[in-house]
């Protein structure tokens, strides 16, 4: 009876490390795509499409990734619009890591010295190929020390999509209000640390 009890805690843990591995996954792929598509918008010349992006990263950095869940799963059925807590899951979590990646992976990008792209565009290279035969190799080497350490908190951060399935914890009203409340302290806190940050950059130059 022992051992048979055993057996099934392994073969539960088992099947779900299975779907945290799948979660994780299609969070990071799906972040990573759409994180490089918002890398390229937010590192390009359209002033609004920068700004648009800028938002999208620091409204999914600023509000805590519980709320978030809470207002896809809680807040989409309030327009009609059906999910279930695992769909809910993986939408949020691509979304969380899409502004996740997309900001590691613009300071990646802007670590590059500026004779870099003064050098390529010498050689007669257009702004697509400048980041792809230049920019991004020399970025990507950067990069990939934070974009594991990230990809490390979003395999614990699925923990929390379990959560999602009890229908009980609060009404959507509450949980909305609760996401703007987290938003209007955090949002401020992370402009302070930008504007800090900029401030010790250009005393040190």
């Amino acid at each position: 009876m022992t051992d048979f009890t055993l057996w099934d805690i392994a073969r539960n843990l088992l099947l779900a490390g299975r779907w945290t591995l799948l979660l994780s996954a299609i969070a990071f792929a799906g972040g990573g795509f759409f994180g490089l598509v918002l890398l390229l918008i937010r590192i390009g010349t359209g002033k609004w499409l920068r700004r648009a992006v800028s938002l999208y990263v620091e409204l999914f950095q600023s509000t805590p990734l519980l709320m978030q869940l809470f207002m896809v799963y809680f807040g989409l059925p309030r327009l009609g619009i059906d999910v279930s807590a695992w769909l809910a899951a993986a939408v949020c979590l691509t979304l969380y890591s899409s502004a996740f990646l997309t900001d590691i992976w613009r300071g990646a990008v802007e670590a590059i010295p500026r004779g870099q792209w003064d050098g390529s565009a010498s050689l007669g290279l257009h702004y697509l190929a400048q980041l792809r035969l230049v920019i991004l190799p020399q970025a990507t080497r950067m990069a990939i020390p934070p974009t594991v350490g990230f990809l490390v908190q979003l395999v614990k951060s699925t923990a929390l999509a379990s959560i999602v399935g009890f229908h009980e914890l609060t009404r959507t009203a509450q949980i909305l209000t609760v996401a703007l409340i987290y938003f209007a302290i955090c949002y401020p806190l992370t402009e302070l640390s930008r504007r800090l940050e900029r401030q010790l950059m250009t005393s040190a130059r």
